[in-house]
Parts: C-alpha cells; structure tokens; sequence
C-alpha cells in the first residue's frame, strides 16, 4: 500500500538541517529560522531520528550561545591575567607557579572543547554535506589556534595563542548571539502565521460543550466561537451574527459583517456577536494553511542573487584556506616566527567567515516575503518578486480582475413622461422572482437607490426575450428588442439615437413597456472595478505600459480601455489565444506581467515574466502563478514592483558590504600593512566579523520601515 510505501523510503529522505542548530529540520533546502544560515542535506535520516536529534540537540538555542559566552568569560580572565597582553598592556602578568601553564592548558581546553566544539560539529556538518562555509572557517581558525598553543605548552615554550583563542572563541559566541537575535527578529513569516490560530476549539457536543486541541477537530463539527475567540477552521456560520477581523486574509483590519450562510476563515477574529459555526475544512486544506504552504515554498525558493551570494560564499571560504595557508608559508619563510605566522593564519581564516554574505540575501528575501503577506501579496516562487522591478508591461485580463464578472445598471434612459426611479421600480418588481444575471442586477440597482418593493402576480418568463408580470395595477413588460417589436412598440428617434449609441459601447439594454406603453430603457454593462482606474493610474506614474485582453467584443473592450486609460488592447481573444498575445508583447521585447483569475488564464500566467493571480479566482490560476493578490484588488500590482525595487535595492546594499568588507579586511588580516604596525589580532579580526554580519542584518531589518 501506498503508506507502507512512504513508511519504507522515509530513512532514505534527503532532508535539510542548520550546521548550528540541528533540530532544525525541513524536507526542502531554505534558511535556519533561527540563525540565517542555510540548511545542508543529510542523507538518511528517518523520522525516529530527526526526533532524537531534536530531543538531543534542543538546547542550542539563541540563549546557550548567551551562556556558553559568560562561561567562556569568566574562564578568560585568569587566561588574560597570566598572558603576554597583560604584561605589554598593565605592565603585570599574574605569579608564576609551579603548573602554571598546565593550568592555562586546562583552561584553555575547557574554553575550546566547551564553547568551541559547537562551531567543529557545525564544520563537520558543513563538510559532510560538501558545502564548506563559516562553520569551517572559523573550526579551523580555533583549531589551528589551539593545537598550536598544546604544542608550545607541552614542549615548554612560553609563547601560545590561549588568549587570542579564548577572546575569539567569546567574541564569536556573542557575535553569534547578536546576530541570531536580529535574524530571529526578521524571520519566523511561518511562526507568525501559525499563531493566529487558537490552541483548541470549544465543539458543541449534545446540550454541552468541550474543549478540544484543533488536532481532534473533524469535518461537520459544530464550534461555538466566543466574542473577541478565533475562528478554529474554516466553515460556515449557522447561528448568529457578528463582524469578523480578517485581516489575516485581507490585510485590511476593517471587520467584516458575517451572517448565518457566510463562509469564514481559520484564524479570524470574532467581535462582539457569539457565533456557532459548521467546519467544513481542517488542518492542511483550510485557507491559513495554504496561505502557510505557499509563504514555505517562497522562503524554500531562492532568487537569483542568493544563488550568486551562495556561490559567492562557497568561493570565499575556498579563497580564505588557500589565503590562509599562503600567508601562514610566507610569514615562515620571512623568518617573522611561527607564533605570528599562526596569528595571521587565524585572523584570515576568522575575518573571511562569509556569514555576512551568506546572510546578505535570503534575511532580505524572507522579511520581504513577510511584508508582502502582510500586504495581501502571497509570494510563491522568489524569482517572481525578483522579476516584478524589471517589469514595464502589465496585461490585465479584463473579466473578473479589471471588471467584477457582472452585471450593474449603468444608465437608464426613461420616455415620455416616466421618471427614471419609476422605470427601475416597474422593471424591479417583474425581475424580483428571477435568476438571470440581468435581473439580479436590477433588483440590486433598485434596492441600492431604496426603491420601494411593488405587488406582483402573474409573473411569467418569456423564454429569450424577457419576463412579464402584473405590477399593482399595471401590466408590465421588461425584454430585449425582440419582445418590442413582438409588442409593436417603435422607438422615436432621439431616444434610438442615445441606445445606438450606449450599445456601440458594448452595453446592454433592455426596455420597460407599462400598459403598452414604453416607460424606458436600462443601459447594463460589466461593471469596471472602482480601484482598476486608481491601479492603471499608479502604474502609468510608474511608467509602466498598461494593456487588456478580453474576449469580449471590439466595442466593448474600446469602451473599456477608453474609461482606464488602458494603452492598448486585445479583443474577441478565444481563451487559448491569450499566452499568444503575452508572446506577442514579449516579441516587442516588453518584460510582462500577466493578471487572471480562471482557469483559462494559467497558459499566460505560466507564458509570463510575472504571473500575478487573482486571489479570488480559481486554484488553476493561483498555482500557475508566482504572486498572488488575496484582496483581488488591482491597486495592489503597483505594490509588488515597489517592494520587489526596494527588496533588489537592500540585497544589493548587502551584498556590497559584505563583499567589500571582506576584500579591506582580508589583506590586513594576512598582515599586508605590518610593516607601518598595522596587526590584526584574531579577536579584534572576530569582532569586525561579527559586526558586518550585524550590520548586513540590521540593514535588512531596515526593510521593514519602508512603505510599499
């Protein structure tokens, strides 16, 4: 059987850890949540061990790294005191003892073997999976540093490196700690999503309720949500009212009235009304949960300047051995000693850590990826945010996204003596009882404008041209062109004029005859979204060409381009012919980004630079797409290439410090100005580590600030 399958290939899953926290553990490549270094594949492993490397493995958290510094301290000091920096700073070192530098020795050993051995484990992880980077680094910069400093002691010299390793191994502790910090601070997209869903449920069980962990929940449960509780899962209300926060959908915090028949959202927040509510979907198939599914393959996916930060970083670790073990020859064979030959080996191979470089880009891509969720922008593949800036071509499809996807009463025209509220009432009242689309329509204009209902009796739909009823008194008439000629009524000529010229602008009309008489006409059209000319305008100020694809006629897509300001158009396109028409504009050498909702659109979706699905639409869509705007508001596109320019700009901003650091403070780390005095020390080489991977993080953290 299919399970039996999974239970025996799952030892040999190829899965994804930190080389400094082991109980991470993902089943795709991506970013510790905890420390920003990338996850490494480790073959092998099943579920059982995963479980006995996070019960072994959970304490190295942000805090141990706090903790295993104040214990590394204070273990330097005597270190400190019986040092040669003492004696050259304070002009004092501590008594000399019988031991003493065995003493040291110890010291030193506990410094290494306990505050250092998390940064070898890392170095073997590291190699293990063939991607050598900081870890390796700086095992080999402490290795080098305390296998030197054993030598000396035990064949009795008096020159080590026990301070500088002891500093350097506390520096590059709190270092990790800061920077763990500030990334803990700019990651965790996924954490924030998790926690807006409640820990348990109260289900409706007989006359009584209980409270159950949301695992138990299953589909048909009745749950009681509470004023100001959460919604548990996705369902449906059937007792109640009130107004939900759905901002988790949305991003918008107004609350949202909900009634009985309503659909709701896990993880929204209920007001003041108590309500009980029907689940219809739970665990992995509710809304949150693929909101969650798709915020994890954005942070698993990698834009193009991570895969070259990556490499970058690769290269530089490699750079770093070989510039290391080049310096350490060339201060040997300059007879400067091998004290100070280990001194530069350590320094170069402490100050090229690429930490920096490798958190340069994705800490950036992850907290944009979380302003984008916040925004209602669901980014599902990187490479799409990435490509967003180059963007100068957007091509809406034009129903359902630039348009509602349905009818609204746009004009009515009335004759002879009737007033138009009369026309609508008259019209109205026939279509009270239908369920044509048009009639919809109508009824809604006219409970819009708070027309009062009439009586009707004898309603009858008049197959392909319209419906007849008796209205009060009145015998009523609403149809096509062809129900007026059926009942000999001509048009005069100024009121043909104005319907000749509303149907030249793909609107439909229909006409109100009251006793035999024409009361009227209603213009109806599709109706345009009111945020759709606020989105064409903001992008034209972007200076990007704005275009429409619609399969509707000539004269309505002219109409409707004409009412945005669209620059160009594409009508009467068959469904299959509109990743042609992306084609077409990609032909012109234009970077587009193509806007649907139906199933219809996946090909151009796909076709597209920037596939940018309606939230609103079907799954087709959204899984053909590479952003997703939840809100289904156009005005939203300009957002995407403002953050994605923003999100370019800060990974540029830290790649360039992070590369430029390196090549200033590689040189002096080898001891290029030596001759002016001019000597990195390994520690002071650790903190200027430290600090350019606190800079390159706090800079993306700086992303949050900025307005999209």
């Amino acid at each position: 059987m299919n399970h039996n399958h999974n239970d025996k290939n799952s030892g040999e899953q190829k899965i994804y850890t930190c080389p400094m926290h082991p109980e991470i553990v993902r089943e795709t490549p991506g970013i510790c949540p905890e420390c920003g270094m990338n996850l490494v594949p480790t073959e092998g492993r099943n579920k059982k061990e995963k479980d006995h490397s996070h019960d072994k493995h959970a304490g190295h958290k942000t805090q141990d790294f706090l903790k295993k510094f104040w214990v590394v301290a204070i273990l330097t000091i005597p270190i400190l005191a019986y040092s040669e920096l003492s004696e050259k700073v304070l002009g004092w070192q501590a008594p000399i003892f019988r031991g003493s530098s065995l003493f040291i020795l110890a010291l030193g050993s506990a410094v290494f073997f306990y505050g250092g051995w998390v940064f070898i484990i890392g170095a073997y992880r590291e190699l293990k999976a063939r991607l050598p980077g900081m870890m390796t680094l700086i095992a080999l910069a402490i290795s080098a540093a305390y296998l030197f400093s054993v030598f000396e002691v035990l064949r009795g010299s008096p020159h080590n490196l026990f301070w500088e390793l002891s500093t350097l191994i506390g520096i590059m502790l709190l270092g990790h700690w800061i920077e763990m910090r500030a990334v803990a601070g700019a990651q965790g997209a996924l954490k924030e999503l998790a926690k807006l869903l409640p820990d348990t449920a109260e289900v409706i069980r007989g006359n009584s309720t209980v409270i159950v962990p949301l695992s138990e929940l299953t589909i048909g449960d009745l749950v009681m949500v509470k004023p100001g509780g959460k919604v548990p899962a996705d369902g449906k209300i059937i007792e109640g009212r009130t107004e939900l926060n759905e901002s988790i959908i949305t991003g918008e915090s107004k609350p949202v009235p909900k009634k009985v028949g309503d659909e709701v959202i896990a993880g929204a927040i209920n007001g003041d009304g108590s309500l009980k509510i029907s689940v219809s979907k739970i665990g992995e198939h509710t809304f949150l949960a693929g909101v969650m599914r798709l915020v994890a393959e954005a942070q698993a996916s990698k834009s193009r300047l991570q895969i070259l930060s990556d490499r970058a970083a690769f290269y530089l670790t490699v750079v770093a051995v070989a510039a290391g073990g080049l310096t350490f020859i060339l201060w040997i064979l300059a007879k400067a000693g091998i004290v100070f030959a280990t001194e530069r080996l350590v320094a170069v191979l402490v100050i090229a850590c690429p930490h920096a470089l490798g958190l340069a880009v994705p800490l950036v891509a992850s907290i944009s990826t979380t302003m984008a969720a916040r925004n209602g922008l669901l980014v599902r593949q990187r490479l799409a945010l990435e490509a967003a800036r180059n963007v100068d071509t957007v091509l809406f499809d034009k129903t359902g996204t630039l348009t509602r996807g349905e009818f609204g009463v746009d004009a009515i025209i009335s004759a002879d003596s009737f007033p138009e509220e009369e026309v609508l009432r008259y019209a109205a009242g026939v279509n009270r009882e239908s369920e044509h689309p048009i009639a919809k329509a109508i009824v809604s204009e006219a409970a819009a404008r708070k027309i009062g209902n009439l009586t009707i009796k004898n309603f009858e739909r008049l197959a392909g041209k319209g419906a007849k009823a008796d209205v009060g008194d009145k015998k009523v008439f609403v149809g096509s062109d062809v129900l007026l000629a059926e009942l000999g009524i001509t048009l005069e000529s100024s009121h043909q004029t104005k319907i000749s010229g509303l149907t030249k602008q793909g609107k439909t009309t229909i006409h109100v005859v009251v006793d035999g008489k024409l009361a009227g006409s209603i213009a109806l059209v599709d109706v345009i979204r009111p945020e759709s000319r606020e989105a064409v305008r903001s992008l034209k100020a972007l200076g990007i060409k704005v275009a429409m694809v619609t399969g509707d006629s000539e004269d309505v897509a002219a109409w409707v381009s004409q009412e945005l300001g669209v620059d160009q158009y594409f009508a009467k396109v068959l469904p299959h012919q509109k990743s042609e028409k992306v084609k077409l504009l990609q032909k012109e050498s234009a970077k587009v980004a193509f806007v649907g909702d139906g199933v219809n659109d996946a090909p151009a979706l796909t076709q597209a630079s920037l596939g940018i699905a309606i939230g609103a639409g079907t799954n087709v869509a959204i899984e053909s797409a590479g952003i997703i705007l939840v809100k289904s508001d156009p005005r939203d596109i300009p957002k995407i290439i403002r953050l994605s320019k923003l999100t370019y700009s800060k990974m540029l901003q830290n790649l360039f410090w992070a590369t430029g650091y390196n090549i200033v403070a590689l040189p002096l780390a080898a001891g290029a100005l030596a001759f002016k005095g001019i000597i990195l020390e390994p520690a002071v080489a650790a903190i200027f580590m430290s600090l350019s991977t606190v800079i390159v993080a706090f800079n993306a953290i700086l992303l949050r600030k900025q307005k999209i």
